[in-house]
């Protein structure tokens, strides 16, 4: 199994990943919306619709 990062051969101790740095690189990503798809639930536009309006009223 490679890493799914670099590609390089992954070590045990960091599996699937070969180093630290790897699976960092990759929580960042999720942390960071990389991995999010788009909604297209009505719902979910609503919702952030909403929170972008009362986000935008705040006082900065």
């Amino acid at each position: 199994m490679s890493c799914p990062i670099c590609k390089k051969p992954t070590d045990p101790a960091h599996r699937p990943f070969c180093s630290k740095r790897c699976a960092n690189l990759d929580l960042a990503r999720w942390l960071g919306g990389g991995y999010a798809f788009p909604s297209t639930d009505p719902e979910d536009i609503e919702s952030a619709l909403e929170a972008t309006k009362t986000e935008r009223a705040k006082p900065h």
